[in-house]
This record gives C-alpha cells, sequence and structure tokens, in this order.
C-alpha cells in the first residue's frame, strides 16, 4: 500500500533529517519534491497546493528552524498535515436508536459494493446483530446470486427480489421485511453502471427517498486516484452522502484518492477494504494511515490484529516453549497458520517501525507460496517427528519429501533453519537481531 509515494518522500525527508540546520532555500527544494511526489500519486492539484503551502508556512517558522533537530520537525510537520487534510477519525456507522438501521451503499460498477456489503454484514453480525441483506442489483449479471452466496457462507438472510419487480421496490419491500421479522441492521445493495448517468441517478434518489436510510455510504475503488474524488463529488451532488468507503486499498501505490476524497467533498471516510476477505473491512484511521504512508509502520493495526488471533493463554503458552526448548515444529506450523489469518507476512512486517526498511535491506518481499510449502512438509511428519526433530533421519527425510512434494535438500535446509530460527528467538535482541531474524526467515521460506 502507496509503496511508490513512500519511497520518494522517505527519500526527501531523509534530506531534511540529515542536515543540522535548515535554510529557507533546503525547506523550498524540498517541498518542490514533495509536490512533485503527490501530484504523480495522482493527489488532487488543489489539495497538493494547500497541503505544500501549510508545510512551507510552518516548516519555516521559528519553532522549526530554531530548533535542535529541524528535520525531525519537518517530519512531524508533514505527518500532522497528511492527517489534516484525510480529516478526523471516523466514528463508524451508528445504529439507529429505532431499528432496523438502513444502510444503503450506491457506487460504480466494479468498485466492489457487493463485496462491502458481505463485510459490514460480517462487522455488524460479530457485534451480535441480526442482519439483513437485500439484493437491489437486478442489472448486473449475476449480481443476486454473489450476494446469495455471500449470506449463505455468513449464515445471513438475504432478500431477493420476485420477478418483475424494479430496484426501489425490492429495497422497500426488503426494509419492510426487516422490520417484520426483527433484523437490527439492513443493507441495500443497489444497482451501479460502467459511469454516472441520469437513470442510474434518479433510481438511487428514489430509493433514498422511499427508504430513508441511516447511512447512504459511496463505495469506491481507490486505485482510481482523481477519478474517485470526481465520482465522490457527482454522487454526493445528487445524493447528499453520508460518508465513503475506501475499497482495494491494498492495492493502492499511489495513494490519490485517500489523500484527496475527504478534502475534495467534505465527507468523512468511514471505512476502508484492506483485502479480498470478508473480515478485511478496517475503520478509517487517518494517523494510521499518514504513518504508513511517511514508513512509520502501523503498531496500533498491528496489535489489533495480534490480539484477534491470539489470546493472552497462547501467547503465555508460546513465551515458555520459547524460553526453554520446547518449541517445535508442530508449534512452529500452528503458528504459521495463525498468522497467515492476520495476512501477508510482508505486509505485516511493514506495520513494524523500520519494517520498509528491514524488508528492503533483506531483500525485498518474503515469498507468500513458500509458507504453504513448509506447511506441507511439517504436515507430511509423524507427530513424533514433529515434536522431535532429531529423529528425522535420511529415509524418514524421503519419504517426508516424497509425502509433500519437495525435495530432501528443502527437508534439510527447513530443519537447518528451524533449530537456527529457535535459537535465535531465545535471544533475540536489539535491531541487529531483528534483520537476523527477518533474514533468516527470508532464507527459512524461499
Amino acid at each position: 500500500m502507496f509503496d511508490n509515494l513512500t519511497s520518494k518522500l522517505d527519500a526527501i525527508l531523509k534530506k531534511f533529517k540529515g542536515k543540522g540546520v535548515l535554510t529557507e532555500q533546503d525547506i523550498q527544494e524540498g517541498l518542490r519534491e514533495v509536490r512533485l511526489a503527490l501530484l504523480e500519486a495522482d493527489v488532487n492539484f488543489k489539495v497538493v497546493k494547500e497541503f505544500v503551502d501549510r508545510i512551507r508556512e510552518r516548516a519555516m517558522g521559528q519553532d522549526v528552524m530554531k530548533s535542535l533537530t529541524p528535520g525531525q520537525q519537518v517530519v512531524k510537520v508533514v505527518y500532522e498535515e497528511l492527517c489534516s487534510i484525510m480529516g478526523e477519525h471516523s466514528d463508524g456507522i451508528s445504529l439507529s436508536p429505532n431499528p432496523p438501521t438502513v444502510i444503503m451503499l450506491a457506487g460504480l460498477q466494479g468498485s466492489g459494493k457487493t463485496t462491502t456489503a458481505g463485510k459490514l454484514a460480517m462487522m455488524f453480525k460479530k457485534k451480535g446483530r441480526k442482519v439483513l441483506l437485500v439484493a437491489a442489483d437486478i442489472r448486473r449479471p449475476a449480481a443476486v446470486k454473489q450476494l446469495c452466496v455471500l449470506g449463505e457462507s455468513l449464515n445471513v438472510q438475504v432478500y431477493t427480489p420476485d420477478g418483475g419487480k424494479d430496484p426501489v421496490a425490492v429495497c422497500r419491500d426488503g426494509v419492510d421485511h426487516a422490520k417484520m421479522y426483527g433484523h437490527e441492521v439492513v443493507i441495500l445493495d443497489t444497482a451501479g453502471r460502467l459511469h454516472i448517468d441520469d437513470e442510474l441517478m434518479e433510481e438511487l434518489v428514489k430509493i433514498k427517498e422511499i427508504v430513508r436510510p441511516a447511512e447512504l455510504l459511496l463505495v469506491v475503488d481507490a486505485m482510481t486516484g482523481q477519478d474517485a474524488v470526481n465520482i465522490a463529488s457527482h454522487f454526493d451532488k445528487s445524493l447528499d452522502i453520508t460518508g465513503i468507503i475506501l475499497t482495494k486499498m491494498d492495492g493502492d501505490a499511489r495513494g490519490g484518492a485517500v489523500l484527496s476524497i475527504r478534502h475534495v467533498t467534505g465527507k468523512k471516510v468511514k471505512l476502508v477494504g484492506m483485502g479480498e476477505k470478508l473480515d478485511q473491512l478496517e475503520p478509517f484511521q487517518p494517523e494510521r494511515i499518514a504513518s504508513r504512508i511517511l514508513g512509520m509502520g502501523d503498531v496500533l493495526s498491528l496489535i489489533e490484529k495480534a490480539q484477534s488471533a491470539y489470546s493472552l493463554e497462547d501467547v503465555s503458552n508460546l513465551k515458555n516453549k520459547l524460553k526453554g526448548d520446547g518449541f517445535t515444529l508442530e508449534d512452529f506450523r500452528a503458528q504459521m497458520r495463525q498468522l497467515r489469518k492476520l495476512g501477508s507476512l510482508t505486509d505485516l512486517i511493514q506495520m513494524i517501525p523500520g519494517g520498509r526498511k528491514m524488508l528492503q535491506a533483506a531483500g525485498g518481499e518474503i515469498p507468500e507460496d513458500s509458507l504453504k510449502r513448509v506447511e506441507a512438509i511439517i504436515s507430511s511428519m509423524t507427530m513424533r517427528e514433529r515434536v522431535d526433530h532429531t529423529i528425522i533421519n535420511g529415509s524418514r527425510r524421503k519419504r517426508i519429501a516424497k509425502g509433500s512434494g519437495t525435495s530432501v535438500e528443502e527437508i534439510n535446509r527447513l530443519l537447518k533453519q528451524f533449530v537456527e530460527a529457535r535459537k535465535m528467538m531465545k535471544g533475540l535482541s536489539g535491531v541487529k537481531g531483528k534483520m537476523s531474524m527477518l533474514n533468516k526467515a527470508r532464507r527459512m521460506f524461499s
């Protein structure tokens, strides 16, 4: 996420941090590079101009110019201004005091509305709410079926249209159904188009007038950059949206949409889609996004992800095993499975402050497919072999290689790296230790 912009801003800000004294010329030259980096990231021109002007005004003030660490102060200013243009932290979606809470999703085709409807349903179901999905996109082929599949996977009811009903009637009847059967949250998956047209807007306006949603959320593809901003402006003009959901944030290497859309439209980004899985919908938190853009990591998000997968008992048991020699290949396989639930290892490492640089120094990404090969090798072992790797002799290695579809060389490499990693984890400390861990992890998975 934001790889291109992060790389450029990191190089620019490094120049600031490398100077003991900053002159006005240093600031002007640096801000010209910042301006260019933001424009190349497809950030709205007006947003760039205001952003750079505000940084210039603050950077040339006494607090920065006379500081003992002026470079660090400039980085602080850039971080604070990034947070400012993205808007304050969103409170998310609040439930209506008189259920059901009706949430209407709008957007163009391909923006991810139907998947987002499923993600929202999962989010509210986890909070103990009874959810109804309404399939009001009757124009796109297989849209209704797609929503039904999502509903079935979540064990959430889907209201589907009877033959001949138009989308307005489907939404109206869906809300009536929810009232009758005690659903607390109704999510309307409305139709989209390949482009904005009068017919689409007229239909959405009618739905809004009939069902009076508590939230009218625009679903926008973050990877479309400034187009996302233009789309949001058009929809807001006709519908007066209550908020925005940015999808495909994990694939957005530029950052133009997320840095522009709040400032241009004046509407809050409430949620962001960080992947294709149904649990990958997160509250929009500008300070964490700004931290990622500047390569500072995102420790709070990493902790939250870890808390969702690990209990205190799990952590305590692992800690005790690492202190002694109780950490086995069976434990290692279990930890790998837990980590894979959290997402890409490369993404997780980048949430650690300095993690991006650690990855670059270690040679780039950790290949995710190799994790599956490692798991296949361990799964081909007997329980006794997983608990005591020292009994794995030559004939056992051949059997394991055959069972896992790998080679004896890969078995040997895994066992060697496992022994090294176990020693390393017992005595891990400091930056050198972290680098050593990362390099050994890469070799283990390559």
